[in-house]
């Protein structure tokens, strides 16, 4: 396989995923398996939650994706493990560490999309309950948001300029 193909195989899935995670978030996650990802909308006693169980959930195929195409030698199903992977990875640093910090890595970020996310985020959680969510993506944010922030932010400096 030509490395520009898996190349695109890979950030085609990796994009793709964005969807993959929405969909699932809003239609498994906030109604099938809500048992699940209910205590993700409560305060948190631990650590841990249940809802770390979707990491399992999106990992198990992933792993065979890339098991199974480095065996047979199925290159773009390689492609495929590794964007889901790099997806995973991008999750893991958004939702785990910048939004959630439950990592200290990055708590003092003035980037606009960090904050955004955030603010997106945290919108999703204003509802304790299955029902009425909003902001169900991770990567890709509704420019409503980056609206809101930019707001704050012109406010913000008109206030300093008094």
């Amino acid at each position: 396989m030509h490395p520009l193909l898996f190349i695109g195989i890979l950030f085609a899935t990796f994009c793709s995923m964005e969807g993959v995670a929405w969909l699932t978030h809003k239609y498994v996650m906030h109604n099938l398996l809500w048992n699940l990802h209910e205590d993700h909308h409560q305060p948190k006693p631990g650590f841990f939650e249940k809802n770390d169980a979707f990491f399992l959930i999106f990992a198990v195929p992933c792993f065979f994706s890339l098991l199974f195409g480095f065996m047979y030698k199925i290159y773009w199903l390689e492609a495929v493990g590794f964007g889901v992977m790099a997806y995973g990875f991008s999750y893991f640093l958004v939702h785990e560490v910048i939004i959630h910090q439950r990592f200290k890595w990055f708590t003092r970020s003035g980037n606009t999309y960090i904050s955004a996310v955030r603010w997106a985020h945290k919108m999703h959680h204003k509802h304790p309950g299955k029902e009425n969510g909003e902001a169900f993506g991770m990567l890709y944010v509704h420019k409503k948001y980056f609206d809101k922030i930019k707001k704050d932010r012109a406010f913000q400096r008109s206030r300093q300029k008094i």
